[in-house]
């Protein structure tokens, strides 16, 4: 009997990290924009976005507000809505990434590396946009479908995802991959977990709370502003 060879991982977080925003963000836009969420929602996070740019207020709070619109505008939303909203998302934006991990997602490929994308966006658009750049396995927040095939806006397997190291965990035990040489890449606070575990953390483009930890871990920071990348 055969046995099947075990691979190295490449774990990347996918929301500023390799996408140039964040894909529910954007989602969420293209809803609105597509009459499946009023547009009044978009009030409900204005404030919040307002701040950040004016920088006032940070980008977690931006994305948390948004985030909340999209899960209590979601109940009542059909399936065939949400993936037509997630083609038409990846279509218009799928190329909007960065170039220094976008490069280092096909150089690892090509090496061999089994490509784990984990994102707290919905799958169902993380799945499109990840698959595109050649991602074997892609972890994101799932949501429940009701018999008539509309979100009824409960999370799925929140225990699971709110947690990257667990992800990493059970993929590698499904996937028969070894953390001996492994890479992670990440942007926030939410990616320690798994960036702890991995051989190789890359620290890209971070917040501040992901930097200050960088710092005393020793990780490899990278930033890439208009076309210029380099380390700190």
């Amino acid at each position: 009997m055969t046995t099947k060879p075990v691979r190295k991982v490449a774990i990347f977080d996918i929301d500023g990290t390799i996408f140039r925003s964040s894909l529910l963000i954007e989602l969420v836009e293209e809803l609105i924009a597509a009459g499946v969420f009023d547009a009044s929602v978009r009030g409900t996070y204005q404030k919040e976005k307002e701040a950040w740019l004016d920088r006032r207020g940070d980008y977690e709070a931006y994305v948390g507000a948004t985030v909340q619109a999209f899960v209590r505008n979601l109940k009542g939303v059909e399936y065939r809505q949400l993936e037509w909203a997630g083609k038409r998302l990846v279509e218009r934006l799928g190329f909007r990434t960065y170039l220094h991990t976008a490069a280092l997602v096909r150089n690892l490929r090509e090496r061999g590396y089994y490509m784990l994308a984990i994102s707290h966006s919905p799958k169902l658009v993380v799945d499109q946009f990840a698959r595109r750049l050649g991602f074997h396995k892609v972890y994101g927040m799932m949501y429940d479908v009701g018999p008539n095939d509309c979100f009824t806006g409960a999370v799925l397997d929140l225990h699971l995802i709110g947690n990257k190291a667990n992800i990493v965990k059970r993929a590698i035990e499904k996937e028969g991959l070894t953390l001996k040489g492994s890479v992670g890449v990440g942007d926030t606070e939410s990616d320690i977990s798994f960036l702890e575990m991995v051989e190789k953390p890359l620290v890209f483009n971070p917040n501040k709370k992901l930097y200050r930890y960088a710092q005393r871990m020793g990780w490899p920071v990278v930033v890439e502003r208009k076309d210029v990348v380099y380390k700190l």
